[in-house]
């Protein structure tokens, strides 16, 4: 399909790194502090000129890219039914936000608070990703059926866990947002598996 871009694969590979990194730290407890940074950056990035400025490097998003390739690949054996749930939660998630004109106000006051914030604490500061947390479960998780998250009781009973986890599905809905307005669709999916597969080894091999 002709209408396969670079930014929008590069949304998607996004949306997959969040989901991913909720994977991994509801299984574990741990990710990777760079690959979840480049994740939480991109909800604070409300004014871009392009989609560069919301994902600056490509190397940020290598673990996107390997999931997208694993999840949609014919004969994958990397395939996850977990992630494949949380991408099509977030993409069910996007679409009843930017419907909703109420919590689009919401979420851009309480996205301000967060830049505010960040003139003293880090991205990756607890206080921040509480924050980003609180906004996901105030104005976006009740939108929807909310995305139940598998893993390790342990580790989903810890609250430092479960902020961010919610900071990475906050991040994945803004994935979500950027790849619907690239012409993302959800046919995509089942009819230009190949060609989005093909672009994100490409860029993955570019990094």
């Amino acid at each position: 399909m002709a209408d396969i871009n670079n930014t929008q694969v590069l949304a998607f590979a996004a949306m997959c790194q969040c989901a991913q990194l909720v994977h991994n730290l509801a299984r574990t407890g741990t990710i990777d502090s760079q690959q979840f940074q480049a994740c939480a950056n991109s909800v604070v990035i409300t004014d871009p000129e392009n989609a560069g400025d919301i994902y600056p490097s490509s190397s940020d998003l290598f673990l996107g890219f390997k999931t997208l390739i694993g999840q949609l690949s014919d004969d994958s054996e990397n395939r996850s039914v977990e992630v494949t749930k949380y991408v099509a939660g977030l993409i069910s998630l996007e679409r009843k936000l930017m419907k909703s004109s109420d919590s689009l106000a919401m979420m851009s006051q309480r996205v301000d608070q967060v830049k505010r914030q960040l003139h003293h604490f880090a991205i990756d500061d607890s206080a921040v990703i509480a924050n980003f947390a609180s906004i996901y479960a105030d104005i976006i998780s009740p939108l929807g059926s909310k995305i139940q998250i598998s893993g390790n009781p342990t580790q989903l009973q810890q609250k430092a866990v479960q902020e961010k986890i919610r900071a990475l599905l906050l991040a994945g809905v803004r994935a979500a947002v950027l790849w619907r307005q690239m012409g993302g669709k959800r046919r995509h999916l089942i009819l230009a598996r190949k060609h989005l597969v093909k672009n994100a080894q490409q860029q993955l091999n570019r990094i």
